[in-house]
């Protein structure tokens, strides 16, 4: 079971994430602000945060700040009623993964939970290994045909989504809220242009292909 930790100082907000997310069956922790949000790491272990900007005693900015020094890894989803871009990116500039703007709404709300869980259960296994190619999670690497290429963080994970679910097909809109995160700018192109790349970097690899699935998406297909 996910553990989510919700973190802000206004008593509806936290029941009603609570409500939404338990409802789904995950584990939830509250605090009303960063300071006790940071004694809650001390005695449970957190799969992702839930965290508002404007909180007394630790706001949501210098709460990110602390966890990512302390080198914490857990997935951070910011939710603010700050909606101008330079809010979002100092949230991101800091070290957090998503960014929702309120009011929340609860479906779209545990869609971003969901994108951002898969995200971080594809780097558990670190490697996936097809014949004699390996795909290094944590270098970001294809090994094989003698040689290692260190491939773009995005082009990385796009592979290393689609090979890890071999013969599922992903719509350009599961891909893009899933690497690129929902709130992201970039248009569903993206995913053509890096896909091609991928194509041209791979091109006579026996092991693996990325097919087009004609109106849908795109899936992975191992060969060995």
């Amino acid at each position: 079971m996910f553990r989510i930790l919700v973190v802000d100082d206004d008593k509806n907000t936290r029941f009603f994430i609570r409500e939404a997310l338990e409802l789904e069956n995950y584990m939830v922790f509250c605090a009303e602000d960063g300071l006790e949000a940071l004694s809650i790491f001390e005695t449970e272990f957190i799969d992702l945060v839930i965290v508002d900007i404007m909180m007394p005693k630790l706001d949501g900015y210098a709460f990110t700040e602390q966890l990512r020094q302390a080198k914490q890894n857990v997935l951070i989803l910011m939710i603010s009623a700050k909606q101008l871009p330079e809010d979002r990116k100092k949230g991101f500039r800091l070290g957090i993964d998503d960014f929702m703007s309120k009011p929340l709404d609860g479906e779209e709300l545990l869609l971003h939970v969901k994108a951002l869980l898969q995200r971080s259960r594809m780097v558990v296994d670190k490697t996936i290994v097809i014949g004699s190619v390996v795909l290094d999670y944590d270098a970001f690497t294809v090994t094989g045909h003698g040689m290692v290429q260190e491939l773009p963080q995005k082009e990385f994970m796009l592979l290393y989504k689609l090979l890890s679910y071999p013969g599922k097909i992903f719509t350009k809109i599961q891909l893009m809220d899933e690497i690129w995160g929902m709130e992201c700018d970039t248009g569903w192109e993206t995913i053509t242009v890096h896909v091609g790349r991928l194509r041209k970097r791979f091109e006579g690899w026996e092991e693996f292909q990325i097919e087009n699935v004609r109106g849908l998406g795109y899936k992975a297909v191992k060969n060995v």
